[in-house]
């Protein structure tokens, strides 16, 4: 094993640590209750190494590598699929892999950040920021309105699928709403009546 391979999976490991703390902390104390120092100290490190991982207490929850993820997925889709076709496909096959193994851990980080405000302003930052990797990675060089209001109306999809999954406590299976609020959209803007 190589020294930054080792380095890599130890950093991963202790990002990882430090995120399934904080959601059992915010789950038992709740989310304003909860410091940065007791997050570090349950997860066995200083509170200094929790700000080399996350810039805010926020970023613990919000932070995750799924974004860049689904923007090389779209991008690895056929370009000769329309964008919203590319966007569903990428969603499901990047939700596959988390789904299965984290989808309790999904739920909870889903449902603290729609009931938390300070969560939920974040939020707002980070879709605008998802919706500009779901436009670069659909256009070539600069995106057109069309690329920016599809990349926009497939983030709609997807938080409104979230929220319902969030709201309903898992009742429902997420790809079946994910696919469900696609088929929406799909019907939605091919219907010409």
């Amino acid at each position: 094993m190589s020294a930054p391979d080792w380095r890599e999976r130890k950093k991963a490991q202790t990002r990882m640590r430090l995120q399934e703390q904080a959601l059992r902390l915010f789950a038992e104390h709740g989310y304003e209750a909860t410091t940065v120092e007791q997050i570090a100290v349950a997860a066995g490190v200083s509170h200094m190494t929790f700000f080399r991982y996350f810039p805010t207490k926020e970023d613990v929850v919000l932070g995750d590598e799924y974004d860049p993820m689904l923007a090389e997925a779209i991008r690895a889709r056929p370009r000769t699929e329309h964008p919203i076709a590319r966007i569903h496909a990428a969603v499901r096959q990047g939700l596959v892999a988390i789904y299965a193994a984290d989808r309790e851990a999904l739920l909870g980080r889903v449902q603290l950040i729609l009931r938390t405000p300070a969560l939920r302003a974040r939020l707002w930052e980070n879709q605008f920021a998802t919706r500009e990797l779901f436009e670069q990675a659909l256009a070539k060089g600069a995106p057109s309105m069309r690329v920016r209001v599809l990349a926009a109306v497939c983030l709609a999809a997807l938080t409104t699928a979230l929220e319902q999954w969030a709201a309903s406590g898992g009742a429902r299976e997420l790809p079946e709403l994910i696919d469900e609020a696609f088929r929406v959209l799909r019907r939605d803007l091919t219907d010409r009546s």
